[in-house]
């Protein structure tokens, strides 16, 4: 009898021998090139475990690398091709891997839902030229330049907060509320703005500067501009600015971070991914938030940055990477995406629907929803300049 048992289960387990093989030869493998700021990683892990479990015949392997390591690496795996190249990878440096983006369009199953929610410059970013239509990938986030303020400040002045107040405050409306603010509190700032090209564009075009012409030059000095650097100068006339950032920083980057988190700055322009590290550093010291980009004639714009994820044309499975974006892109699973990893979604619906962070700090939650609903005000040309 123990013999007959045996047998019996010998031939079972010979029989779904063949099974089981052609299980794992039918089984896809995807592999993502990946880089991380934050938790980012362990959230797209997570909603990956779900997709596997819906899509059994489809594993994913994430292959997270250092950032400053990405394009490099990146480059030469796709240029060698084979096994060696990712299906998909994400990138900030859109344009510089146009040559292996893979086409998803074809096996897309509603290729509207892309071009509805995410906005025509960041999907022109992928694209070789006007004749290309192609659907190749979308941002995992935004960043968007905009300016913080010291609330706590406001408050112990007894200064009403422009944006609190005025349906379209002004530059010059911040700039004399952040002056009064200062003088009656003693701090030594008034207003700041980080050392960077990218920093003053957003102040520059909403003064109404162009930077870009119809024939594809480009110009700096506009009406707007000037405005905008004379404004800035006029606060290093006035003293209102720390120097250290412009005047003493040797032409290199510089930012006023450190004066802001310290307490001694009422008003700083800078952008979204200060967030995370001024609820780390400032802590319960004072309370800070975002306010809206101020207004001029040429509106209110930051402008915008971040990362994309797109499939890449050495993959060996178009379909099954056509898949796994669709599920990475749809509102849903990036509104998880973005409420966990505390990010600003480059997602139009999500933009104007909200998010509800994964948060408990206040100053986060706020400020992460001002800067969120500042995407659907970022004017073509603050797309152009950064794509």
């Amino acid at each position: 009898m123990k013999v007959r048992t045996i047998l019996m289960l010998l031939l079972i387990v010979t029989l779904a021998l063949p099974t089981t093989s052609l299980l794992a030869q039918d089984q896809v493998e995807l592999r993502i090139l990946w880089y991380n700021d934050g938790v980012e990683g362990d959230v797209l892990r997570e909603l990956l475990d779900r997709f596997e479990a819906e899509n059994p015949g489809i594993k994913v392997a994430i292959d997270v690398v250092a950032y400053a390591d990405l394009h490099n690496i990146l480059r030469a795996q796709v240029e060698a091709g084979g096994a060696n190249a990712p299906d998909m990878a994400r990138v900030t440096d859109t344009a510089a891997f146009r040559d292996f983006y893979l086409d998803l369009t074809p096996y897309l199953a509603d290729p509207e839902y892309w071009t509805t929610n995410f906005a025509a410059p960041v999907l022109n970013s992928f694209r070789k030229g006007e004749d290309d239509q192609g659907i190749y990938g979308f941002p995992t986030q935004f960043t968007v330049t905009g300016p913080f303020i010291n609330r706590t400040l406001f408050e112990q002045a007894g200064v009403d907060v422009p944006s609190d107040v005025l349906e379209k405050p002004t530059w010059a409306d911040w700039e004399a509320a952040a002056v009064e603010v200062a003088e009656v509190t003693g701090v030594p700032y008034a207003i700041a703005i980080d050392r960077s090209g990218h920093r003053v564009w957003g102040p520059a075009l909403s003064n109404g500067a162009t930077f870009l012409n119809p024939d594809g030059s480009f110009t700096v000095d506009s009406p707007g501009f000037r405005k905008t650097a004379e404004m800035i100068i006029g606060w290093h006339e006035r003293n209102i600015t720390p120097l250290g950032v412009w005047v003493e920083s040797g032409g290199e980057y510089a930012s006023a971070r450190p004066e802001f988190v310290n307490g001694q700055l009422v008003m700083y322009m800078s952008g979204s991914w200060q967030i995370a590290g001024f609820s780390t550093d400032i802590g319960t010291a004072f309370d800070w938030d975002a306010v809206p980009n101020p207004w001029g004639e040429g509106g209110s714009t930051g402008i915008p940055g971040g990362a994309v994820m797109a499939g890449l044309n050495t993959t060996a499975h178009p379909e099954e990477v056509a898949k796994v974006m669709e599920y990475l892109a749809s509102e849903d699973i990036l509104g998880e995406f973005t409420a966990k990893t505390l990010f600003i979604p480059g997602h139009i619906g999500l933009a104007t629907k909200g998010v509800e962070y994964v948060t408990d700090d206040p100053n986060v939650e706020q400020a992460l929803n001002v800067f969120l609903a500042e995407v659907p005000k970022l004017s073509e040309e603050a797309y152009g300049l950064q794509y």
